[in-house]
């Protein structure tokens, strides 16, 4: 216990680097922002503060960080698209029809690399094979298909 008391400047770090360690198990950068704090307290023991003033400037660093930086890096992060996975990412997708779809006779197509149960979305549709369709709605194990408009050449 000697060492850290005779050591302030590499105890900081020390805390600093455990805080930043953890921080990665953790994620909510609140850990982070302390690491700040002690990286803090150790420019101020290295500029030869007393312990008190070092834990001072550790605590108010960690709170600034806390109040104005933490807010807009979570903003930040959480600011990205949102990948739908599953069922929900197939909806919208193309597919190509393999057996006529209808309403009376379900069909097969092939989205992406998967072979899926068919019908048209809309109930008077009969879509043949070889079309190629938009994915409108899946329901249990059944893909609702739409018939997309064909370019003209």
């Amino acid at each position: 216990m000697d060492w850290f008391s005779e050591h302030w400047p590499e105890t900081w770090l020390i805390v600093a680097f455990v805080l930043g360690a953890l921080e990665i198990i953790n994620t909510a950068l609140v850990l982070l922002m302390l690491a700040g704090g002690a990286l803090a307290a150790m420019v101020a023991a290295l500029a030869g503060a007393s312990f008190m003033t070092q834990v001072i400037v550790g605590v108010i660093t960690s709170l600034v960080l806390l109040a104005l930086l933490r807010p807009p890096l979570i903003r930040y992060l959480h600011s990205g698209p949102t990948l739908e996975s599953g069922v929900a990412g197939l909806v919208g997708s193309k597919a190509l029809v393999l057996e006529d779809v209808s309403s009376n006779v379900p069909g097969r197509v092939k989205i992406g690399g998967d072979v899926w149960t068919a019908r048209p979305a809309h109930e008077t549709d009969m879509i043949e094979a070889g079309a190629s369709v938009q994915v409108d709605s899946i329901k249990g194990a059944i893909a609702y298909v739409l018939r997309t408009p064909q370019a003209d050449s």
